[in-house]
């Protein structure tokens, strides 16, 4: 697989979605780049699936924490032991205020952490910082 400029959204609360979806309008990132996933067996199936199925690494993942099926900890797992995906930059989002989740996160590979309801100047400022900003 080589990378591509799709953006992963593995999330189940769809106002979160649509959150997330305005703000890549807003910035000028094409609708087309993003592939939902709501849950993360859905999630790991369009990563590593079959290839009907699967789509090529993508450029970003946005990962919730708390999916139906198999958590985001678990995807994140898988995501940092496949070849690859391993150096796909992953940003969580989640409710959690819990400190454990946030550095099981990192300790998995995260590279950053967004707290819900997610914050438009926050999503769109990381988006520039990975280069995802249109020119």
């Amino acid at each position: 697989m080589t990378k591509n400029d799709t953006i992963l959204m593995v999330e189940d609360d769809p106002g979160a979605v649509r959150i997330a979806l305005h703000a890549f309008a807003k910035s000028g990132v094409d609708q087309e780049r993003i592939k939902v996933a709501q849950d993360g067996q859905v999630a790991l199936d369009i990563l590593f699936g079959d290839e009907q199925n699967k789509i090529t690494t993508p450029r970003l993942i946005l990962l919730d924490l708390k999916l139906p099926k198999i958590n985001g900890l678990q995807v994140l797992k898988k995501i940092r032991e496949e070849p690859t995906t391993k150096d796909v930059p992953v940003i969580i989002l989640t409710n959690s205020d819990e400190e454990v989740d946030v550095v099981r996160g990192y300790d998995l590979g995260a590279n950053s952490y967004l707290k819900k309801p997610i914050d438009f100047n926050q999503l769109i400022g990381i988006l520039d910082q990975l280069g995802l900003m249109p020119k």
